[in-house]
């Protein structure tokens, strides 16, 4: 019987090294990326070509709507932070995170 996974694929570094891992143990894998209107399109572009370039046979793009969440530099017209030090960061969660963003893919 053929072992098959489906794995959640940005194109970043975390889920190509699940892809990478689950094809090492033997699955045969698709792929799921979320088009949820984040403003780094390049995120999109990449899961596109690193699934090709690992041979996944199928990789599938959702759209959805995160923009009802609000409040986050990655889906709202907020300027993303550049060239921060540890000091200018503080406490305070950052406004490129989108709540409950991952917790929603799964």
């Amino acid at each position: 019987m053929e072992k098959t996974a489906v794995v959640l694929f940005s194109g970043g570094i975390d889920s190509t090294t699940t892809l990478a891992i689950a094809q090492q143990d033997g699955y045969t894998c698709c792929t799921v990326s979320f088009d949820y209107e984040q403003r780094h399109r390049v995120e999109l572009q990449a899961a596109r070509i690193l699934a090709k370039h690992m041979g996944v046979d199928r990789h599938v793009i959702i759209p959805f709507s995160l923009r009802s969440v609000g409040g986050s530099s990655l889906i709202d017209d907020i300027a993303v932070p550049n060239c921060r030090d540890e000091s200018e960061m503080g406490m305070d969660i950052p406004n490129t995170y989108v709540p409950a963003r991952n917790t929603i893919f799964l």
